[in-house]
This record gives C-alpha cells, sequence and structure tokens, in this order.
C-alpha cells in the first residue's frame, strides 16, 4: 500500500474517531453536567416547579372556591383510569387532566424482563389551557367524566354548568402504535370570547433510563422536532439545553435510544418552547423533557383540533409505515427518529442495509450470524475495489528500486519538487498512478460507515445474545470490577479488545508492505497507525457489543483476503509485465498532476533566475 494510501486510511480512520468523539461526552463535560445540574439548575428547576405548582393551586382554589364556575363540578374527585390496548400496545389514561398516564409496550422488555413501560404515573403529564372570557381552563386541575368507552376509544368530557361540554377524544388504532387524540368544544360560543383561536399545551416527561449502558444510551436520547416542510432537528444529547422555535412545528418527539413518544398537531405547534435537562446517572431517568406551546382551537366546535400521539419503538419500517396512518396532507417524516447517518450513508442504509438485515434475520438466523452474513457480503460487494487498491499498491512495491534510486539521486531537501516531478514521470511510464490505492478505499468508506450509524440503531439487536454477548445493542462485560478507572469505566468490552487486536495486526500487515527506513514522515505515520487502535479501544469500550463485533469479523476477513491476494500476486512477474508496458516519453499521456508539478517546477526556475539576476546586479 502506498503513502497516499496510507494518508486515506489515516483521514478515515480520523472521520470514525473525529465523529465519535464528537458524539461521546468527555468526562469533563458530564461532571460539569452533573454539577451544574446538582447546583444552579437543580435551584431554577425547583424555583419553577414551585411557581407552576403555585399557579395551578391558585387556579383550583379560584374554581373550588368560586360556585359560579361553569366547571366547579369538575374540580373534586377520584381518580380512576380508562385502559385502552391492541396487539402492540397498552394505552392507561386518567380521568384526572383527561391524559394519558402510562404506555406500556407489549413486544418489548424491560432490563427486569417485564413489559416495557415509556411512562406511568408523575413521570409525565399533559396540561391543555383554554382561555375564556371570566375564567381559565387547565386540564390538569380538572376531574373529567369518562363516556363512551370501547376496547380501542373513550371519550373525557367535561360539562359546564350551562349545558355545554369539552371533549378530549381518544382512539387507539388497531395493530398500531398510534393514537388518535381530539379536542372539541360544543355549546360553550358564550364561554369563550369569539377572539381565541388558540390553546396551549403544556407537555412533561422524565425519560426512563431504558438500557443497560448509561453513557451509550444517552448519545442517542434527545427532544427531537421537525419543523413544517423541513427535515428535523434535535436538542444537545450531552448537556441542557433549551430553544425557542419561531417557525411551526410538525410533532415534537420525547426519544430515547429505542422509543420515542411523539406528540403530532394537524394544526401544527406554534411558539413552542422546548427544554432538555440531564438526569444524574443513578436516578434511573436520562432526560427530564418538557414542551410548552400553542395551536389552533375553534371555540365554536365546527372545527376539531385533531392530535396523535406515537407511543412506540425507534423501528424504521414501523414509523415509516406509521406515516402512513397520520394525517393525509402531512409527510411526517418519523423514520427520521431512526438515525442512519450522513445523507450518503443514510441513502445506503435505508435501500440497501436494512433491506439485506431484514431479509437475513427474516431467516430465522442468530443476530450474531445475521451480523457475519451481512459483513461478508458487504466484504464481496467491495472485494473489486480491494482489489484494484491492491494490485495499485503491488504495482508501487515492484517500482520502488526505481524510486529509491530517484531518492539518492536528490537527497537535498531544496530538490524535492524535483525529486517529486521525476518520481512522478515514473510513475507514468510505467502506467501506474499513486491514487490508485487511496480512490477505491475512498469507495468503500462509505459502506463500511453505513454500519457504523446502523448498528447502534438497530432495535432489533436489542436484548439479542451471542457468544458472551448478553445484549449486542449494549456492551459486553464479560471482564468487569467495582471501581470506575478513568477512559475506561468499569469493565472491559471482549468484543472491543478484540476488534482493536485485529486492527493492530491489520496494520501490521500494512506497514510491512512498507519500507519506512530512516523517513522520519513515514515512521511518524507507522505510529500513528499503531496509535489508533489503542484509541479505537477506549472509544468504543461503552459502544453495541454487536457494532465491535462486525469491526472484529471485518477485521479478521480483511486479514484473509489480504493473505489470499498475496498468495496471488506474484511482484517479480507484476515488475516484468510493467516493463513490458513501459511507455515512451513520446507516448506518454501526461496526467493533469504531473502538468501541475511540471508548471510549478518552471516557475520555480524562473524565479530562482531572478533571484540570481538580481543578485548578479548588485554585486
Amino acid at each position: 500500500m502506498d503513502k497516499n494510501t496510507l494518508v486515506g486510511a489515516i483521514l478515515i480512520g480520523a472521520v470514525v474517531i473525529g465523529f465519535s468523539i464528537y458524539s461521546r461526552p468527555s468526562q469533563e463535560e458530564m461532571e460539569r453536567a452533573q454539577h451544574y445540574q446538582d447546583s444552579i439548575e437543580t435551584v431554577v428547576q425547583q424555583q419553577e416547579e414551585q411557581m407552576l405548582k403555585a399557579k395551578q393551586a391558585e387556579a383550583a382554589q379560584v374554581l373550588q372556591a368560586d360556585s359560579t364556575s361553569q366547571f366547579f363540578a369538575h374540580t373534586q374527585g377520584t381518580e380512576q383510569f380508562t385502559t385502552l390496548e391492541n396487539n402492540v400496545v397498552q394505552i392507561t389514561l386518567s380521568n384526572k387532566g383527561g391524559r394519558v398516564s402510562k404506555a406500556m409496550l407489549k413486544e418489548y422488555n424491560d432490563q427486569q424482563k417485564q413489559p416495557l413501560v415509556l411512562f406511568d404515573g408523575d413521570d409525565a403529564s399533559l396540561n391543555i389551557g383554554f382561555e375564556g372570557k371570566n375564567e381559565n381552563i387547565l386540564s390538569s386541575n380538572l376531574y373529567f367524566e369518562t363516556t363512551d368507552v370501547t376496547d380501542s376509544t373513550v371519550t373525557m368530557r367535561l360539562n359546564a354548568a350551562n349545558g355545554g361540554h369539552l371533549d378530549f377524544k381518544y382512539r387507539l388504532l388497531p395493530d398500531s402504535y398510534m393514537l388518535d387524540f381530539t379536542v372539541q368544544a360544543s355549546g360553550l360560543q358564550n364561554f369563550f370570547s369569539p377572539a381565541v383561536k388558540t390553546m396551549t399545551i403544556d407537555w412533561k416527561q422524565r425519560a426512563r433510563q431504558m438500557e443497560k449502558g448509561y453513557n451509550f444510551e444517552q448519545r442517542y436520547t434527545s427532544l427531537t422536532y421537525k419543523p413544517v416542510g423541513d427535515s428535523f432537528d434535535y436538542l444537545s444529547e450531552t448537556k441542557d439545553e433549551q430553544a425557542s422555535i419561531t417557525e411551526p412545528l410538525d410533532w415534537v418527539a420525547f426519544k430515547n435510544q429505542y422509543f420515542s413518544c411523539v406528540f403530532m398537531a394537524e394544526k401544527n405547534f406554534e411558539n413552542a418552547t422546548l427544554d432538555s435537562k440531564m438526569e444524574e446517572k443513578s436516578s434511573g431517568y436520562m432526560k427530564n423533557y418538557h414542551a410548552g406551546m400553542q395551536t389552533a382551537f375553534d371555540p365554536t366546535g365546527i372545527q376539531p383540533s385533531h392530535f396523535q400521539f406515537y407511543f412506540g419503538p425507534n423501528h424504521f419500517k414501523t414509523l415509516l409505515a406509521s406515516n402512513d396512518l397520520s394525517f393525509k396532507d402531512k409527510d411526517q417524516e418519523l423514520e427520521d427518529l431512526v438515525y442512519l447517518g450522513w445523507p450518503i450513508i443514510r441513502l445506503i442504509n435505508r435501500w440497501f442495509t436494512i433491506n439485506l438485515f431484514d431479509w437475513l434475520s427474516g431467516l430465522g438466523l442468530s443476530m450474531g450470524v445475521v451480523i457475519l452474513l451481512m459483513t461478508i457480503i458487504v466484504k464481496i460487494l467491495v472485494l473489486p475495489t480491494t482489489w484494484k487498491s491492491f494490485i495499485s499498491s503491488a504495482k508501487m512495491r515492484a517500482l520502488k528500486p526505481y524510486v529509491d534510486k530517484i531518492n539518492e539521486k536528490y537527497p537535498k531537501q531544496e530538490d524535492a519538487l524535483k525529486k517529486q516531478q521525476e518520481t512522478m514521470s515514473l510513475y507514468s511510464q510505467y502506467g501506474v498512478s499513486p491514487m490508485g490505492g487511496c480512490l477505491p478505499m475512498l469507495i468503500q468508506t462509505p459502506v463500511f460507515m453505513a454500519l457504523f450509524f446502523f448498528v447502534p440503531n438497530a432495535i432489533e439487536l436489542r436484548q439479542q445474545s451471542f457468544l458472551w454477548a448478553s445484549d449486542l445493542s449494549s456492551y459486553d462485560d464479560l471482564i468487569h470490577w467495582s471501581t470506575s478507572i478513568p477512559l475506561l469505566g468499569n469493565h472491559l468490552s471482549l468484543f472491543c479488545l478484540l476488534f482493536s487486536a485485529t486492527t493492530v495486526i491489520n496494520q501490521i500487515i500494512m506497514m510491512k508492505q512498507q519500507d519506512t527506513g530512516a523517513n522520519p514522515q513515514m515512521a511518524a505515520m507507522k505510529w500513528m497507525m499503531y496509535i489508533m487502535p489503542v484509541m479505537f479501544f477506549f472509544i468504543f469500550n461503552e459502544y453495541a457489543s454487536g457494532l465491535s463485533y462486525y469491526y472484529f469479523i471485518s477485521g479478521l476477513i480483511g486479514i484473509l483476503t489480504m493473505w489470499i491476494m498475496r498468495r496471488m500476486t506474484d511482484e517479480k512477474k507484476l515488475l516484468a509485465q510493467l516493463e513490458a508496458n513501459k511507455k515512451a516519453p513520446s507516448e506518454r499521456k501526461q496526467s493533469g498532476l504531473m502538468a501541475k508539478l511540471e508548471a510549478l517546477q518552471k516557475e520555480q526556475e524562473r524565479l530562482q533566475k531572478e533571484r540570481e539576476g538580481r543578485m548578479n546586479k548588485k554585486h
């Protein structure tokens, strides 16, 4: 492998390392965020909660004290629950506030192997406010009357003293994670001012820790939202953040790594204030989410306000299918909750990786075998470019004796340009491109990077065991201890260790193909190539074991492929072939790079002559 190939490999590694470091919070950031949370932000949050409770209590006292209130009868009551369910989800609604109080997914388990609960009780709240002529309605303060109850529908009603009412209607769609939610007034024209066109929504949730690895799950846990006519955006995963969104929103999602609670509005959300605060590692929660916003409301009841909730997994095709169950005039793009990488990598994952994965997993194979077969298939697909890169490097090695003679001819630093020009002329003469080994590797990069983004977001790997790994979506901690070590933590991921070891072996094989000699630059590259696997180890030790397993298998296959190609290649015969195809200077087609080097050389010679001429005039 030539120098340019080596540089390309370093750049590729730098991209992987850079993205990993960028997406991984540093220990300093974690400590600072935790300290900030435990001091100033905790006080501010407590003050805000106290103020909100005081306002709600004040509003409740006003309603309770004022027997003339239209909804005085609903200020007291007993909390009761109604359950809606289908084959995949069970939704529990409370008559206090007329809200969803619990969401349980039937097909997924938590870390205790119990049915997974997204939220329950005080984990979440929904307060909808309406501005009346003489009094306001805050739904969280009132007890609704439950009517029209079936297995999949329920109406929560507030009856006004004048005979009108306000309805919260819920309908759970069959075999789906989608819950329709409608708000509609009836006979309340005199209660509301004709100028009222909106209602306010205050939605909160403490996102539970669902997975084994807190730090890894945190990288994929964020408050996510989608502006109308635009792609999704999100608040920081690694620190507290608040944002005021001026553009209208299609939806807001309280997202964990593998599960999301999404709130969608047919008439959009306006003037949204979004807030995400980090929770302590030992609290059992990841983030504290809050979304305050406004949306359209018709006090006459002619136009109901339509909403939808999605309480379910971040599974690409499930989310894609849920788009079809949403509002007809909107493309919700819920599948964006599964982050599949940068644009070109996302296309590879969407149209190739996911379909290949689904086909293999549909054969009933274990997830470890599926990853193995995917790796082999990917390696076969990129084999032509791998072979081309290898042959290019082999040609460069075959010509190395000639290159060494050029280096001996121009030992001085000031002759570096002449040396480079003559070297390029040599390559051109024998039809060898210095970029021939680098470009094929760059072509392969998006394919290999695709799995880097896919595996941590593949919910199918969640709680799937393979060999010693109990969960391919989290780190394997066959070796662990009680005290946390900086940069390493309290465990040793065996798949990560194997991945790092195969990477070192691959680097040794690559470096053996190059004679660095006394070249200090090549020697520095050599040590950098050896340091990279060590950096990979500390980065990937907390990553999904399925990802480390994939890179380990990929490295093994790479070593085997390189061994076979070396056995198939006779460099003496290759040099003889190059000599046979050697072109005369008049027959050679000058490359763009050669032309630039020649022009640079001529310019350098011109400037040198000018300097010498000025020196001669002075003397």
